[in-house]
């Protein structure tokens, strides 16, 4: 059973407000989805906002909740400016108002003399809380020290500076009995999802604001991620990149896996340091993973195989593990590059212009080269530009040489106007003489140099077609069976399409 329950019970709702008003409405909402919920008492503002709250919940105890009390302190890493005596009044008063669990930091505990916890009116249960906001703890069995005797589990909060760091942190709470892991930063986001599935006792999602770096809302551990239906039965896929937030890729392969039912979860993995990233991986489980900027190209000399068409092109972007752990790389950047133009541009002996020359613009190079096109580069990189066109059999244009020549259609290949940075644009009004112009770029679904093509009367592709072909050939090579490929593109382009709302000054 363990000692928080089992199943959704073991989502923690974080509920962190400044004033008692909005802290009881996260409450209510946070209860909605999950049992168990940690109050931040030290969020609020004030002591008589304190309690009020209180005051509310003995009123409206709810039933069947699970409530941690937690004050923080300043020196714990919290917002509370208070005594160690009068974060101990608060938790009391937690005590009296319902609550069963409280928080309370090493640092409350190095304070108080020995053997003295229990002699407080504190909630029944103890977590013994350990935060480290700049780097991973030592994380052996003295970690808590002799305090671990007096309390009921402990919470392990450590700054992840490497996916081994993450690693490290779940394979200790999987063999400490009544731990909860908790890795903070970016880089330990997909831990944070992975947590109750590697054995962490909670994991904590906030209803509103975020109360530690890299947290995930509740609702999309819930929805996005299923973090409470995680088991170790759950295969595991991913995507690597850096940079990596901006990423749609979790929303769409997670779809698929819901309409098809099947035990399986997609998450995000910022890599900086690719090696890094693949000695973990084992321990996460991996079945296979997506490959983004910058690691198409590097991630080649990593693999024990991939087929032919991604040795030519010289860039990956999908890597199958296989049983025996070794790994096995292709490329459906190409298939998205066809089909997304092909709908709209007879390829065969048409010249198309490629903006860029890294893994992305090498998929497009190559399949427009196949397709019958002649294919131009400009690129940054002279050399890499010259590279790819001796690969290709095409023809590099330098970019001053833009505002002259003219093309069937210009594909950008590069990152420029990538979301958040979308008002840049890679190419100006004057260097687009064609009549179509695609954007690999599909957050924004209309970048911004998709709306000066579109001014100037020129027809657009967007990035967001490349990116649904791409990552539904992806979903099939992984599943081996066909993908529900309405459901996907649906979810994809309401959510492309509720931002652009939500961008918009009306």
């Amino acid at each position: 059973m363990g000692l928080f329950g089992k199943g959704v019970a073991r989502i923690c709702a974080v509920v962190a407000a400044p004033s008692a008003r909005e802290t009881a409405t996260d409450l209510r909402r946070a209860l909605r989805e999950t049992p168990t919920v940690e109050l931040r008492l030290d969020w609020l503002k004030s002591d008589s906002e304190r309690r009020r709250f209180l005051d509310w919940l003995r009123r409206n105890r709810a039933r069947r909740a699970v409530l941690i009390a937690t004050c923080r302190r300043r020196e714990g890493g919290g917002l509370f400016a208070g005594s160690v005596a009068a974060e101990l009044h608060w938790l009391s008063q937690a005590a009296e108002a319902g609550c069963l669990w409280c928080d309370l930091e090493i640092e409350t505990l190095r304070k108080l003399p020995p053997n003295s916890i229990r002699e407080h009116s504190l909630p029944p249960r103890i977590l013994l809380s350990v935060h480290d906001f700049e780097r991973m703890p030592a994380l052996n069995p003295a970690l808590g020290g002799r305090w671990r005797r007096e309390v009921d589990a402990i919470k392990v909060a450590g700054a992840v500076r490497t996916i081994a760091d993450s690693a490290r942190l779940l394979r200790f709470a999987a063999r400490s009995p009544n731990t909860v892991a908790v890795p903070m930063g970016e880089i330990g986001l997909p831990s944070r999802v992975l947590a109750l599935r590697q054995g962490s006792a909670l994991a904590y999602a906030p209803v509103s604001a975020a109360t530690a770096p890299g947290q995930i809302s509740l609702s999309e551990m819930k929805q996005l991620y299923r973090a409470h239906a995680l088991n170790r039965q759950t295969q595991v896929f991913g995507v690597i990149g850096d940079p990596i937030a901006h990423s749609l890729s979790p929303l769409l392969q997670n779809t698929g896996f819901v309409a098809r039912k099947v035990n399986a979860v997609y998450v995000p993995f910022l890599v900086k340091n690719l090696l890094d990233f693949l000695r973990s991986a084992p321990d996460f489980g991996l079945r296979g993973f997506s490959v983004t900027l910058p690691h198409k190209q590097t991630i080649l000399r990593h693999l024990q195989d991939c087929d032919s068409l991604s040795a030519k092109i010289g860039a990956v972007n999908t890597v199958v593990v296989r049983r025996d752990g070794s790994l096995y790389g292709c490329n459906t950047d190409y298939v998205g590059v066809l089909r997304a133009l092909e709908k709209k541009l007879p390829l065969p002996k048409s010249r198309v212009l490629v903006l860029g020359a890294g893994g992305s613009a090498r998929a497009a190079a190559f399949a427009l080269s196949r397709a019958g096109a002649e294919v131009c580069i400009c690129a940054r990189r002279e050399h890499a530009a010259r590279e790819l066109t001796r690969a290709v059999g095409g023809e590099v244009i330098p970019r001053r040489a833009l505002r002259m020549e003219s093309f069937d259609a210009i594909l950008n290949a590069t990152p420029i106007g990538m979301y958040p940075q979308a008002a840049i644009s890679p190419l100006a009004p004057g260097e687009l003489h064609c009549r179509i112009v695609m954007d690999l770029i599909y957050r924004p679904e209309r970048t911004q140099l998709l709306k000066i093509a579109a001014h100037q009367g020129i027809a657009t592709v967007s990035g967001v077609e490349m990116f649904l072909a791409q990552g539904i050939a992806q979903w099939e090579l992984w599943m081996k069976c066909r993908a529900p490929e309405k459901a996907m593109r649906r979810v994809v382009l309401a959510a492309l399409r509720q931002e652009e709302r939500g961008r918009s000054p009306s």
